[in-house]
């Protein structure tokens, strides 16, 4: 069984660390994954390398998180260029996805984080790689294309 990843990017709102906290506690009751990693600081910080194993954590500790302040994962404002543009990003993600035998990708965010997840799942549908990308909207500007409401 492979593993799964989660990072936060953008502004916080409330919703953006109970929605890492619904991931690992799905994932505590379902075992899709051995472990769920996080990246601190957002893609940004997953680019670096610095990723934590939040299956390391108690329950105790998890449920905190749930009601931290802000981004507990800590965030960022990074853009991805366009995979026409430049692949080395994508590249770089992929060796730390693949080294860290991550099957499915999670990002909170807005609508630059949404971009990044469409971007990178084209990628991994192009080299066919058999890895999830999902988005899961946080934003408090209801800017999301294609949906009704926000999540945050």
């Amino acid at each position: 069984m492979a593993n799964c990843i989660i990072a936060q990017s953008g502004g916080p709102t409330s919703v953006i660390n109970s929605s890492v906290v619904g991931l690992y506690n799905a994932n505590k009751e379902l075992k899709a994954y051995n472990k769920v990693f996080a990246g601190l600081n957002g893609i940004e910080g997953i680019l670096n390398g610095n990723i934590i194993d939040l299956t390391s954590y108690s329950d105790e500790e998890i449920n905190k998180f749930r009601f931290t302040p802000s981004s507990g994962l800590g965030s960022c404002r990074y853009k991805m260029k366009s995979l026409e543009e430049s692949t080395e990003e994508y590249d770089k993600l992929l060796d730390v996805l693949k080294a860290n035998d991550i099957k499915a990708f999670f990002y909170v965010g807005g609508n630059d984080s949404m971009d990044t997840c469409y971007k990178l799942s084209l990628l991994v549908k192009q080299l066919g790689l058999d890895i999830v990308v999902v988005g899961v909207p946080k934003t408090i500007d209801n800017d999301l294309a294609a949906t009704d409401h926000s999540l945050g």
